[in-house]
């Protein structure tokens, strides 16, 4: 009997997973077609992958194609890393969340109340360190995290306002936080997040990389190209020294780690275990934080928190830099994965569709 009784269930059970895998196809095949994806795609449930895909070329120049493994500059999406970081440091009894900034880079002493845990949510009020760099920078150099502390020692440039004010998204608040993990840990950036976090889990393909100002050979690489109405796509560096992602190369924290889709879901799944961290902290990363106000960040450390009313409790976090799109999503409530590395920067992030076909949604 129950032979009779599980066979339908398992046949309607493939038959779900089969039309999800198809709607999937149909969504990023057509998206490619119309030059609106260009990249890799892995989706899972309960750490099952459901539908993974490579779509475009690594490389214009030689014609190689992306594969699964292919390794991306995260962007943005690199910010749960480094505020993994400081979490680590915190466990280890090295720093705390509420020291000030000034504790760690006495240089800056002059921006009194902003505390760690205002670099984390993005409450610090700091203004962003691209604009200064892009009026006052020596663009034949290189720039790496010390040079953001001295222009800001400098220029003094005001605060936007006053700690825990209010949110306002800061790269040069996670940038800061690369320097604290490397003063407090007496370790680089990229040597601290190896030792701590990708060697753990085992994820090979995982690094800290920055292509212009240290260049090294990395097998499978996808190059990021930008898009113009006239030339089509084009690599960075054809636009020449002055163009900023060359020179804001050197910096990390706020960018700078590169991976791939299953060193990415790797990361996914060390995160609903105890093997980094605990629970508490989990509820520290994963929580929206109040401004003075009362005003909810909807940011937590390194992600950004949503409460959906169908999907339950989703973090994510986007990523823009020099031709790569990129984008993580976890549904804590439902065990769900949406990661997407893209290497054009003209292209589409389907979340809303990608949630849809995942939940069997029309």
């Amino acid at each position: 009997m129950k032979r009779l009784i599980l066979f339908p269930l398992m046949l309607s059970l493939n038959l779900s997973f089969a039309q999800k895998t198809n709607r999937f196809d149909s969504l990023y095949s057509s998206l490619f077609k119309d030059k609106k994806f260009n990249g890799n795609v892995l989706i899972a449930e309960k750490g099952e992958i459901i539908y993974e895909q490579s779509f475009g070329l690594a490389d214009q120049e030689t014609g190689r194609k992306i594969n699964n493994n292919a390794i991306f500059e995260l962007a943005s999406v690199s910010k749960q890393f480094t505020a993994m970081g400081i979490v680590l440091l915190e466990k280890q009894g090295k720093l705390k969340y509420d020291d000030p900034l000034a504790k760690y880079i006495p240089e800056l002493s002059s921006y009194k109340g902003i505390t760690i845990l205002n670099l984390l949510n993005h409450t610090s009020g700091l203004p962003d360190y691209m604009d200064f760099f892009e009026k006052k920078w020596d663009k034949s150099r290189i720039a790496v995290n010390e040079d953001i502390i001295n222009i800001f020692q400098q220029l003094k440039p005001k605060a936007d306002f006053e700690p825990n004010e209010k949110y306002e998204y800061s790269n040069t608040g996670y940038a800061l936080l690369g320097t604290i993990i490397e003063r407090v840990s007496k370790e680089s950036f990229g040597g601290f997040l190896k030792k701590h976090i990708f060697s753990p889990l085992k994820m090979k393909n995982t690094l800290v990389y920055r292509s212009r100002y240290q260049p090294q050979v990395i097998r499978n690489y996808a190059k990021g190209y930008e898009t113009d109405t006239v030339k089509g796509l084009f690599l960075p560096d054809q636009m020449g020294k002055d163009y900023y992602t060359r020179y804001l190369d050197g910096i990390v924290g706020d960018g700078m780690v590169n991976s791939s889709l299953e060193d990415l879901l790797k990361w996914d799944r060390a995160l609903y275990t105890n093997q980094l961290i605990g629970p508490e902290d989990k509820e520290k990363i994963f929580s929206s934080y109040q401004t003075r106000t009362g005003t909810a960040t909807n940011y937590g450390f390194g992600w950004n928190i949503e409460e959906h009313k169908v999907y339950g409790k989703i973090v994510s976090h986007d990523g823009g830099w020099a031709g790569y799109i990129t984008y993580f999503e976890r549904h804590l409530d439902q065990d769900k994965t949406i990661i997407m590395l893209q290497n054009h920067d003209d292209v589409d992030i389907p979340v809303t569709e990608t949630r849809k076909i995942l939940y069997n949604l029309p």
